[in-house]
């Protein structure tokens, strides 16, 4: 099935990888231009695509397509079909051929065109991609990156919109990164492909066109973004606000809101969900003494549960106020639009705990 060139790389995969580059905590806030997260996931691709020749992309309209979601726009016209792999509606099987080749020293990100057909490749990211290093007392390397868009659209049904982000966080051996904003895309999937270790890379439907402001040096070929680390969007001083992906620009909103009443709310943007960024984290709730946790997942065995024991576990003393979950409705996604906006956290929601957190409304259990 490998193309002479790819068979060419085979035959070299015993040579030195790539290490990764040496990544520094900067400050990336001079924005120079705007970028879309589609055109910074496209670029991040096309720039390590060109970096490393082991770089090879596989999934479902990849190709020819252009991507479901144009994620992949021209990369086949640019690399070829030898690194650009339409596939067959077979997600087990393009996901099984990607790990092997890993196994083999190539670097393939390999593009579910939802998280929610993963389901039909979790064997191969688990069993196979996840324990493989382990297993083999860290003589066999597997570089691969999973990823596509995870968690509620809009209008698809109970099979179309779950979020996996706690998932795939379960799972020892997994690296899982979830971008907000453009440079968090174009800094996170460069880091996730450099990678050694398997990454799941979660990304939203409903965040591709929006627009973020972009530094110069993350427009820079060699920028990356340190796996494992959060990053403060906004700085506060009365209450942590945690939350990822999407869910990170409804926090910004609500801490907007929030400002007009005189509560000061940090926001973090947690990037990483494996590995958890737990000294930010508790860093920020032992200067706010108070937390709330936000997800588009649902509330039990959660990432915002996680985050909640470990406050608990280790800041439990600096807590003036019960920390608090916001998250999905522990239902399955409904289809009609007004159930479905009730069934996932709102701006308003978060609002809300944040004035029970500072004790500035009723509390919940005296409404009900």
């Amino acid at each position: 099935m490998l193309g002479a060139a790819r068979r060419k790389i085979l035959g070299q995969m015993l040579g030195r990888i790539r290490p990764i580059a040496s990544i520094q905590s900067m400050s990336y806030s001079t924005a120079v231009k705007e970028m879309t997260v589609r055109e910074a996931l496209n670029s991040a691709l096309d720039e390590e695509m060109s970096a490393d020749p082991k770089v090879f992309l596989m999934g479902e309209e990849v190709g020819e397509y252009q991507g479901a979601y144009k994620i992949t726009k021209d990369l086949l016209q640019k690399y070829g079909p030898d690194r650009v792999l339409d596939t067959p509606i077979t997600e087990a099987g393009f996901a099984g051929i990607g790990v092997g080749a890993a196994y083999h020293g190539l670097r393939p990100v390999i593009e579910f065109m939802t998280f929610n057909f993963s389901m039909q490749a979790i064997d191969h990211i688990i069993n196979s991609a996840a324990k493989s290093n382990y297993m083999s007392a860290g003589q066999l390397s597997v570089p691969i990156v999973f990823r596509g868009p995870n968690g509620a659209a809009a209008g698809v049904g109970a099979q179309h919109s779950q979020c996996y982000a706690a998932w795939y966080a379960h799972v020892p051996g997994l690296k899982v990164l979830s971008p907000y904003s453009a440079e968090d895309a174009r800094g996170l999937l460069k880091a996730a492909i450099r990678d050694p270790d398997p990454v799941v890379f979660l990304e939203n439907e409903l965040l591709y066109g929006e627009t973020f402001p972009v530094s110069a040096e993350a427009l820079d070929s060699s920028f990356c973004l340190p796996i494992g680390k959060a990053k403060i969007e906004r700085a506060g001083k009365d209450i942590t606000i945690t939350a990822f992906s999407k869910m990170v620009g409804y926090a910004l909103q609500a801490a907007e809101i929030l400002s007009k009443e005189g509560i000061s709310a940090e926001v973090i943007n947690l990037r990483s969900l494996r590995p958890l960024d737990r000294p930010t984290i508790n860093a920020s709730v032992r200067k706010t003494n108070r937390l709330i946790t936000v997800e588009e997942g649902f509330p039990q065995h959660g990432v915002g549960a996680e985050i909640c024991t470990s406050v608990v576990e280790e800041s439990f003393e600096y807590l003036d106020a019960p920390v608090e979950r916001i998250s999905a409705a522990d239902v399955p996604m409904p289809y009609a639009a007004n159930l479905e906006r009730m069934a996932v956290p709102q701006v308003d929601d978060i609002v809300r705990a944040a004035k029970r957190a500072c004790y500035r409304s009723v509390p919940m259990a005296a409404t009900a």
